[in-house]
């Protein structure tokens, strides 16, 4: 008897320990859950909302939430939301680089929107993205958030000079983001000569990026993008299947890979199979929400046809971001 309780033992010992595993991962899952930084990187739009809501409806003055509030608006373009949100964010703590980068980003996509119509409120609107993008790379003196110096870089080199644009200042960028990160800092010159029509010259860069990346799966793909923007779909798809055997740090390139090709009308069946292989990922990325994973999916599945499982993902997007108008529009469209 003291032996058969003996060969028990070990097992005994090991319970307690797999429900402390099981109490700690459960936890793990509910904080996850429950933060809202990750709920934003997850794409879970509405789970977000609620949760930022209340974050701010007991600390009126938290500038953090009203900046991820601003970006899950963003996610779901609604641009005046953003844009109220981000200028709240920037209001309570006017001295944080990011917030006036999201700033600069949500008047760069409203003024999209309204420059056909209403060109006098867009000339307004840009004027306020160069604002937002200057403060944003003034505010970070020790050179860390690149990214604002991108969208700077690429406001300097879209812009027209009477506008703020300058392309010379755009040199300037790309030159202090290369000695800092050589792939971003390429793919800023690439953008810039192409911008200047040196097609050549741009494609070069592109290539050095992926270079200087180590061969990073995600400038595979902006060399894709430029082969489409240049009309060579060939090339194009050449590019995006190189992207999928490229080294990956994250899901991103599968997304926007799949956008790249749903633009060029071109591969759908290799567009589909990249985006389901992104949303079967534990870790989707902010720049490639879940949500509208499913309503591209859903684009490309009704294309091809498909047309019952082209609705499951509209229903899936909407799952997650039940405000999502492009997702809305579509299943009202075909659903019955």
């Amino acid at each position: 008897m003291k032996s058969h309780l003996h060969a028990l033992a070990p097992g005994l010992r090991l319970f307690p320990r797999l429900v402390l595993f099981a109490v700690l991962a459960f936890s793990i899952r509910l904080l996850s859950e429950q933060d809202p930084a990750a709920l934003v990187r997850d794409g879970k739009a509405d789970q977000a909302l609620r949760t930022l809501n209340s974050q701010i409806q007991k600390n009126p003055n938290d500038a953090q939430a009203y900046n991820q509030l601003a970006r899950v608006y963003f996610q779901l373009e609604h641009w005046d939301d953003t844009i109220r949100a981000a200028e709240k964010s920037v209001a309570l703590s006017g001295q944080t680089s990011e917030y006036h980068q999201w700033l600069g980003r949500a008047y760069g996509k409203k003024a999209e929107t309204v420059g056909k119509f209403h060109p006098i409120s867009a000339i307004s609107l840009v004027r306020k993205v160069k604002a937002e993008f200057e403060k944003a790379v003034a505010l970070d003196e020790a050179g860390k958030n690149l990214s604002a110096r991108a969208d700077l870089a690429e406001f300097y080199s879209e812009a027209p000079s009477i506008m703020g644009g300058d392309k010379t200042k755009a040199r300037h960028l790309a030159d202090f983001v290369v000695a800092r990160d050589p792939a971003l800092g390429h793919s800023l010159y690439g953008m810039l000569l192409e911008k200047q029509n040196a097609k050549d010259k741009a494609e070069q860069e592109y290539k050095t990026a992926i270079q200087s990346s180590n061969n990073l799966a995600h400038y595979w793909v902006n060399l894709a993008s430029f082969y489409r923007r240049s009309g060579r779909l060939n090339d194009m798809e050449a590019a995006i299947n190189n992207s999928l055997t490229a080294r990956r740090e994250e899901g991103i390139s599968l997304f926007d890979g799949a956008g790249v090709l749903l633009n060029a009308g071109r591969n759908f069946p290799e567009a589909i199979k990249m985006l389901r292989s992104y949303l079967s990922l534990e870790d989707p990325v902010e720049d490639g929400p879940a949500f509208q994973a499913h309503y591209v999916l859903g684009v490309l599945l009704e294309k091809q046809g498909d047309i019952k499982t082209a609705v499951a993902e509209y229903r899936a997007a909407l799952a997650l971001a039940s405000d999502y108008k492009p997702a809305q529009d579509a299943l009202a469209r075909i659903a019955h």
